[in-house]
């Protein structure tokens, strides 16, 4: 899943914070201001090899998240990373607040963290409602009288993708089950089609 760019957060902690995610493998924090600076390189031999909470200014690890601050790539400022403990890409990918010197990012602390947490999770929520909303379809067809749902159910498998195509009665019991192309179109007209062919396995 490609990160999710937060804009718009309000201020947390008395900061204007927007979040973005971070990756467990090596972090960069590259300036992309003058290419003469110096790149600055953070690996995973420098963190600790476990989940145990880590509090630090520009990385706080707590209740499953990791929280990063890296350098903008966009522009000359900050930007937070927030990634989900197990996950190799981040979530959330957001502009970081400047501290009060104007140059250096400001600190990460409790509070902003928890912002930061709420945020990110909620972009995986509606991540996850989306792609269910794509792998599982539904339409209801009056046959005959009664009320049929028919579902159709695709399975992203990475050789050989399918998608089940159902017909439920008012019951919920099932009256037929085909397998089709997950390229399957449906919409009331073709389940309408389907049923008055005896739901035969469509073309």
């Amino acid at each position: 899943m490609a990160p999710a760019v937060a804009r718009g957060i309000g201020r947390s902690a008395k900061a204007d914070s927007t979040p973005d995610a971070t990756h467990d493998g090596a972090v960069e924090f590259v300036s992309l201001l003058h290419a003469r600076k110096q790149h600055w390189t953070m690996t995973d031999s420098a963190l600790p090899s476990t989940d145990d909470p880590l509090h630090e200014d520009r990385l706080w690890r707590d209740d499953g998240w990791t929280a990063r601050v890296i350098k903008n790539e966009d522009d000359d400022g900050w930007a937070v990373e927030m990634i989900q403990a197990g996950e190799a890409e981040p979530a959330l990918v957001g502009p970081w607040t400047m501290g009060r010197d104007k140059k250096n990012p400001k600190p990460l602390d409790a509070a902003a963290f928890r912002t930061l947490v709420k945020t990110a999770s909620e972009v995986l929520r509606r991540h996850e409602q989306q792609r269910h909303a794509m792998l599982h379809k539904n339409v209801t067809i009056d046959v005959r009288g009664e009320e049929i749902t028919v579902t159709l159910d695709i399975v992203p498998d990475d050789d050989d993708p399918y998608a089940d195509l159902r017909a439920i009665d008012p019951f919920g019991g099932q009256l037929a089950h085909v397998r089709v192309s997950p390229a399957f179109k449906l919409n009331k007209a073709s389940a309408e089609r389907w049923a008055e062919n005896d739901f035969a396995k469509p073309n």
